[in-house]
């Protein structure tokens, strides 16, 4: 007699469906190549984040100590880096902080912000297309492009947070409006990060289905849209609650915006709520 089928071990489907994520991000339409735009806060106009297809795009992150609105400079900063690659365009991080920086780096490796390179010591003139300069708002003035990122004020010991939920917290607002860090801001933040990491965890045992078309150009549509990151969390939130999309293709769509979002939302996989 046969031995029954091996039970479907949700992190290699989910293995897969990244695979198949990443290769449908050079098809077209829905998937074609990203044309992000960000405004530029000398002018107020937007601009292409990456003129030149496969052009190398530098982001360089401005802080002049440590602090939340320091931190949430840099998170901006791996934003565009994150959505810069899901497109497809090279990337060169860089971190020019005045002082404090080991406490900065520490701070922005707990957010789950990917490292950056010392602008002071790192070369220039790599042949790269664009150069996009993350600033608070009223700060450094370098020459090019700015993004200038606005000023959190947090009534509420930051340290006291969950890190993962502080990323959420400051993801909720756009860049350009300040941020409040006060008890509600982040119980809120709290409760919505378990309720989807319960979810993506529980939908990952359900039937592999794709992102519906629509919904992915939604998706795109808003981080397209001067990093517009709050317009993908309504996204994430109408998903999570429509009845006609699968189960399957609610683990994906969550999955995929969080190559963006970097929440680790598939954390709890195998462990179902």
């Amino acid at each position: 007699m046969a031995d029954p089928p091996a039970p479907e071990d949700p992190g290699a489907r989910h293995a897969e469906g990244e695979a198949r994520r990443t290769a449908a991000d050079g098809r077209s339409g829905a998937y074609a190549r990203s044309v992000l735009r960000i405004i530029d806060a000398r002018t107020g106009q937007p601009v292409d984040a990456a003129p030149a297809r496969r052009g190398l795009t530098r982001v360089e992150a401005h802080t002049e100590g440590f602090d939340v609105t320091a931190l949430r400079v840099l998170l901006v900063a791996d934003l565009l880096v994150r959505a810069l690659e899901i497109g497809g365009t090279p990337v060169w991080a860089l971190l020019d902080a005045e002082r404090q920086q080991a406490e900065l780096r520490a701070g922005a490796a707990a957010l789950g912000i990917r490292p950056f390179e010392d602008g002071v010591d790192a070369a220039s003139g790599l042949g790269e297309t664009q150069v996009l300069h993350v600033v608070r708002e009223g700060g450094a003035e370098p020459d090019g492009v700015r993004v200038a990122v606005a000023a959190v004020e947090a009534s509420a010991p930051p340290e006291d947070a969950d890190p993962a939920v502080l990323r959420l917290a400051l993801l909720g607002t756009r860049r350009g409006v300040p941020v409040d860090l006060d008890t509600d801001t982040l119980d809120t933040a709290h409760a919505t990060l378990a309720r989807w990491r319960g979810a993506v965890a529980h939908w990952a045992t359900s039937p592999s289905r794709p992102v519906p078309d629509e919904v992915r150009a939604a998706l795109r549509a808003a981080w397209e849209d001067d990093l517009d990151v709050p317009g993908v969390l309504g996204v994430l939130g109408r998903v999570e609650s429509a009845p006609e999309v699968p189960d399957g293709a609610r683990f994906e769509t969550f999955a995929h915006a969080d190559r963006l979002l970097g929440l680790e939302l598939t954390r709890d996989l195998g462990n179902p709520r």
